[in-house]
């Protein structure tokens, strides 16, 4: 796991060392308790509200995403979420990025698996983006996937694309993180257009 991210765990007071013989639970890393989101003075918040940062950032159309990582020792199967904040970053070398709520209950498992991968969704995959935007559900229920060939991490049928990496960095970013992810393997499937979020719903490409 890159060293950003067992710094990060540190800083939220959980276990990073590796397991031994003698401690097999010593590296086994709690959930981490949500933290405190006060990122500025009360003084020294911008005057915008949260209903018209919503507003008016609704107007950026972007793609959408769900985000997965292997299951961890002794715990019931893999994590995801979806994801709407996902971007390309650099191309030498090949790096990904996405940002995630700091008080996600996925984000720690995420962490301490060190690897995730990006599943792109199509046009016809909102009711998938739905299932993975529900918190302490399923979210793998009646969801086909197969290992992505360098993480493991849950690549999920049917998907255009899919990009698997290992954590490279995190950065905070308010009351989000910013991850960024080295690209490992990645692969496009098909030829079916993207599923676009705008102004709180999902849409399609539309031809000229």
């Amino acid at each position: 796991m890159a060293a950003t991210v067992v710094r990060y765990l540190r800083s939220v007071g959980s276990p990073t060392s590796a397991p031994s013989e003698q401690d097999p639970d010593a590296g086994r890393v709690d959930a981490l308790p949500r933290p405190d989101l006060r990122a500025v003075g009360e003084d020294e918040r911008a005057p915008v509200s949260p209903a018209e940062f919503r507003a008016v950032l609704g107007n950026f159309a972007s793609g959408v995403t769900v985000i997965t990582s292997p299951a961890g020792e002794g715990e019931d199967g893999p994590a995801g979420f979806a994801c709407q904040s996902f971007a390309s970053l650099s191309l030498d070398p090949p790096l990904v990025t996405f940002m995630v709520a700091r008080t996600s209950t996925t984000w720690p498992r995420i962490a301490r698996a060190g690897a995730f991968c990006v599943n792109i969704l199509g046009a016809g995959q909102g009711e998938l983006c739905r299932a993975f935007a529900v918190s302490g559900a399923d979210k793998f229920a009646g969801v086909a996937h197969t290992p992505a060939p360098v993480t493991g991490s849950p690549q999920l049928e049917a998907v255009p694309a899919w990009i698997d990496c290992r954590i490279h960095a995190v950065h905070t970013g308010g009351d989000h993180l910013i991850v960024v992810g080295r690209v490992e393997a990645m692969g496009a499937a098909g030829e079916d257009g993207p599923l676009l979020f705008h102004k709180g719903r999902f849409g399609r490409l539309a031809a000229e």
